[in-house]
């Protein structure tokens, strides 16, 4: 049975009452979907989605990271759940019901998932809410999570009635005894100092590269001249970013909000080949004139860009594995720029510079940072980095993610997947502002979730956000043809 790395471990650690780990979805179908046939069809997918299979083991006195162990009496009763919206159903009560949904903890002593089948949506329309800890999966495995639901016609495949029990996943073993979970608490509680160590030699190479570090005077030679002595050749320079005062920053509350806006992926990609950029470069720029415009009316436009963090996923870079495969990097955002054309170039040089960087040299500090702390330590350590950076130096000003998926129909017993709208994290340190993206079937389809306190209504945001992207493609109309 898998134990949790550091890194995971690290997203139930810094819980508190305002920053939560969870990481969900909110799917929009089309039909109506009854609560035993999901069940039923949970039932047959669980052996392929050991993420919804597990929850925690703990380890005595908290001596090292806990480890999951296989749910024999899955209770779906529990974790299917379904509500209804009062009349009229519309998008506004959809979100507020989320809103209110996402920022519940989820409960430790059972597998961290809960699903909610939402009626009473117009239009004969229905939703389907998934919630997973980030401590479970990133934001690709919550991805599969949501795959093992999903088929391609509206007849589900059902593989447990085809596949022969040696074709079947197996099962996972059980975590180790107690007395077995304390030796392995005390052997790595011991290793510790090597494991500081070995982070502090790797880490130089890349201190140009971690919030806050990045700011500290000849960081940047620091890191240059530890990459040239190892051999590893010329890495683009990383821009030092220290985070404006925005209304945004700073600890977040308790309170969430949540809003959603689907754009055409097709004039988003006539926009990226007029200009010859990324589609990503497209979504980071309407993100960055979306954010723009709301700061034009609510406490003024920085003169310097924002600081995005942005994931980049290990798994593409030949990590394998269960967990957390994720890295962070930053990035300038130019909301600073009023030329919306100047701004998409500003964007892609950013960007550019970023991916030629993690190219060379895959981000993997926050992993192995957390690997150098001592478990017994961890969680404390976690709380308190995060209120006071939150407090003092938030290194981030929002989360950016853009995750490519399917483009094609997909169905869920049956009921036709309209959109698919991401519900990402926030928290004192990253800022009370996510923007997830998820292309799907023609759409591109936005989440955006913020803090209640900071941004009181995240559908302007979303208004915005379709602004921006007609303001590219104004752009783009009076290129000479």
């Amino acid at each position: 049975m898998p134990q949790l790395t550091a890194l995971d471990a690290q997203f139930l650690h810094f819980e508190t009452a305002t920053n939560i780990a969870n990481i969900a979805g909110l799917a929009i179908l089309d039909g109506d979907l009854n609560r035993a046939d999901l069940q039923a069809l949970l039932e047959q997918r669980l052996p392929y989605v050991p993420a919804l299979r597990r929850k925690l083991a703990p380890v005595p006195l908290g001596l090292d990271h806990p480890y999951w162990m296989q749910e024999d009496d899955l209770d779906l009763d529990y974790h299917v759940r379904e509500i209804g919206l009062p009349p009229p159903g519309d998008d506004r009560q959809l979100a507020d019901q989320i809103s209110r949904l996402h920022a519940r903890r989820l409960d430790r002593r059972r597998p961290l998932w809960e699903i909610y089948l939402i009626h009473g949506l117009t239009g004969g329309r229905m939703g389907l809410y998934t919630k997973i800890h980030h401590a479970a999966v990133d934001g690709i495995g919550g991805a599969d999570v949501l795959a093992a639901l999903l088929d391609t016609s509206p007849e589900p495949v059902r593989p447990l009635t085809v596949l022969p029990d040696a074709a079947l996943p197996e099962r996972d073993a059980p975590p180790p005894g107690a007395a077995e979970m304390l030796v392995r608490g005390l052997a790595r509680l011991a290793g510790n100092p090597a494991y500081a160590v070995r982070f502090a030699a790797r880490a130089l190479p890349h201190l140009d590269e971690i919030p806050v570090v990045s700011w500290i005077p000849g960081s940047g030679f620091v890191s240059g001249l530890a990459r040239k002595l190892a051999g590893t050749g010329e890495a683009p320079e990383l821009p030092a970013l220290p985070a404006p005062k925005t209304p945004f920053s700073g600890p977040v509350s308790e309170h969430r909000r949540f809003a959603f806006v689907s754009l055409p992926l097709e004039e988003i990609k006539q926009v990226r080949k007029a200009f010859g950029v990324t589609v990503n470069d497209v979504v980071m720029t309407v993100c960055a004139g979306a954010l723009r415009r709301w700061l034009a009316v609510h406490g003024g436009i920085p003169r310097q860009p924002l600081v995005a963090g942005v994931p980049f996923s290990l798994r593409a870079v030949g990590v394998e594995g269960a967990g957390n495969q994720v890295a962070i990097m930053t990035a300038p955002l130019a909301v600073h720029i009023d030329d919306p054309v100047a701004r998409l170039h500003q964007v892609q040089h950013a960007m550019q510079r970023i991916k030629d960087r993690f190219a060379l040299a895959p981000a993997r500090w926050l992993r192995e940072f957390s690997e150098s702390m001592p478990a017994a330590l961890m969680g404390l350590a976690s709380r308190s980095a995060f209120g006071l950076v939150g407090q003092t130096a938030p290194p981030i000003n929002v989360a950016i993610s853009n995750v490519p998926g399917p483009q094609f129909p997909l169905y869920v017993c049956g009921a036709r997947l309209l959109t698919h709208y991401p519900v990402s994290v926030i928290t004192d340190v990253s800022g009370g502002i996510n923007i997830t993206a998820f292309s799907y079937d023609g759409s591109l389809d936005i989440g955006v979730i913020t803090d209640r306190e900071m941004v009181p209504d995240a559908w302007e945001l979303t208004v915005h956000l379709q602004d921006a992207l007609d303001e590219l493609r104004n752009a783009e109309a009076s290129l000479p043809q």
